[in-house]
C-alpha cells in the first residue's frame, strides 16, 4: 500500500530557514522573534539563530570601565 509523504519543506526552505535565522542571531534578535513555521524548518531556523547568535557574541568587544 502507497501512502502520501508529502513533505512541508525542503532543502531549498531549510536552508533559507538557516540564513534568516543566522541574521537574526547576528541581529541581535532574540529567539523568540522567530517565525511560525513547521518543525523541520524551524530547527533549521533555530540552528541557524543559534549560530549567529555566537558570532554576535564573540563580536562584541569587552568593555572595561575604569573607576574615576
Amino acid at each position: 500500500m502507497a501512502e502520501d509523504f508529502s513533505l512541508s519543506w525542503n532543502l531549498e526552505s531549510l536552508n533559507k530557514a538557516y540564513k534568516q535565522g543566522y541574521m537574526s542571531g547576528v541581529m541581535g534578535k532574540t529567539r523568540e522573534d522567530r517565525p511560525g513555521m513547521s518543525d523541520v524548518v524551524l530547527a533549521a531556523w533555530e540552528a541557524g539563530w543559534e549560530d549567529g547568535n555566537d558570532v554576535a557574541i564573540q563580536d562584541t568587544p569587552n568593555v572595561v570601565r575604569l573607576a574615576s
